[in-house]
């Protein structure tokens, strides 16, 4: 199983995931990603200024290699994956 790295990118600074995850594929390194994201947001719930904070960070996964497999906003992780949007 691939190796997957959950990176926290806010504003210039970078918090490295030293261990990482092994995870089947990207697709579930995403839901991975937005439980993770979704869980940080509801602990800061209480904190106005610290849930503001984290809506402009992002996840950075990587894989073994340090290549970035895909950026997850944390603002994105409030979107529910099976609302599509509509188009006129």
């Amino acid at each position: 199983m691939p190796r997957y790295f959950f990176n926290t990118r806010i504003g210039g600074d970078l918090i490295p995931d030293k261990e990482g995850s092994d995870l089947r594929d990207p697709d579930h390194a995403w839901k991975v990603a937005r439980a993770t994201i979704r869980k940080l947001l509801k602990a800061q719930s209480n904190d106005v200024t610290g849930r503001s904070h984290l809506m402009t960070a992002v996840l950075e996964i990587t894989d073994s290699a340090g290549d970035i497999v895909l950026e997850f906003p944390f603002s994105e992780a409030l979107i529910d994956p099976d609302e599509s949007p509509t188009t006129h």
